[in-house]
């Protein structure tokens, strides 16, 4: 009996520490995560980064919130941190450099920034990079409507022009930028610059017939992503017509087309017609019945 509660006690621990194992190794199994690093410019003044997260569950990859995002310009250092975001629904994490970094931005006409994700749970500590040179956008419009655009790189303390950068030339509306004309992309020639022409007559604008052109170099190695906006008076204005007090189909009440009112009302007139005439029936057949009677 002895040895039996022995032999279950020692079976006891086995399961014990074979359980604890599986939930150590359960612990320390993590997910990969997965960094992209972006540097934006827009307008030559609005300038942020933007960290996406993602993992990869069951062969497709899925973007990661309530990730901790440090970021930091040149290294990854105490001193050179420019603040912390959280990955928000999408997986993003955007931070405006702040003006505190003003030194440090100024040192170079090339910068690199490190993205450092937290760790957790669930994922370990995760590192991006991206190394950028300073450029900009001039944009400029002429009355015939055409569009010139100017890509220029910083080198030593002068602006330089820039050939060969592919950028986008569109129109800003609500839901996506729309092409000012059938070319979607446009490359610099020897003195950084494109023409582009808007093809676009007619194109709603604001109350006063304005339209926000913008300009844009996306995900380039060298350069990041820049953007630059203009106001231009060429699009229409809008002129708004109600049909509030005019009869349509869709109206409201008592607003109705005239043949449908007409209509609605002689079915009702008929079928009252039809019931009544039925009453008057009944009562006769009524009135018949009790002469017979008698």
């Amino acid at each position: 009996m002895k040895k039996l509660n022995q032999s279950f006690i020692l079976i006891g621990f086995i399961v014990l520490f074979i359980c604890k194992g599986i939930n150590v190794l359960a612990q320390e199994t993590k997910n990969d995560l997965l960094l992209n690093l972006s540097y934006f410019n827009n307008n030559n003044s609005y300038i942020y980064l933007k960290a996406i997260a993602k993992t990869k569950i069951d062969g497709k990859f899925q973007l990661v919130k309530d990730v901790t995002i440090s970021f930091y310009v040149t290294k990854d250092s105490a001193g050179n941190l420019l603040g912390t975001a959280v990955t928000n629904n999408k997986g993003e994490a955007v931070l405006l450099i702040p003006a505190t970094a003003k030194n440090t931005w100024s040192k170079s006409v090339k910068q690199s920034f490190v993205a450092v994700s937290t760790a957790n749970k669930q994922f370990d500590e995760t590192k991006a990079n991206t190394d950028i040179t300073k450029a900009k956008l001039q944009i400029d419009t002429a009355e015939n409507k055409m569009i010139t655009v100017k890509v220029l790189e910083l080198k030593d303390t002068s602006w330089v022009a820039v050939k060969g950068v592919e950028l986008k030339v569109a129109v800003k509306r609500m839901d996506a930028d729309l092409g000012v004309s059938e070319t979607q992309t446009y490359a610099t020639d020897s003195t950084g610059t494109i023409n582009a022409e808007f093809k676009r007559d007619g194109l709603p604008g604001d109350s006063k017939g304005n339209l926000i052109l913008v300009a844009k170099v996306e995900d380039n190695d060298q350069y990041g992503n820049l953007s630059v906006e203009k106001s231009v008076p060429w699009g229409a204005i809008p002129s708004y017509q109600t049909n509030f007090f005019k009869r349509t189909l869709f109206a409201r009440r008592g607003q109705s087309p005239l043949w449908l009112e007409l209509l609605a009302y002689s079915i009702i007139v008929a079928v009252w017609a039809v019931l009544i005439y039925l009453i008057l029936q009944l009562n006769k057949i009524k009135k018949l019945g009790r002469a017979t009677t008698l």
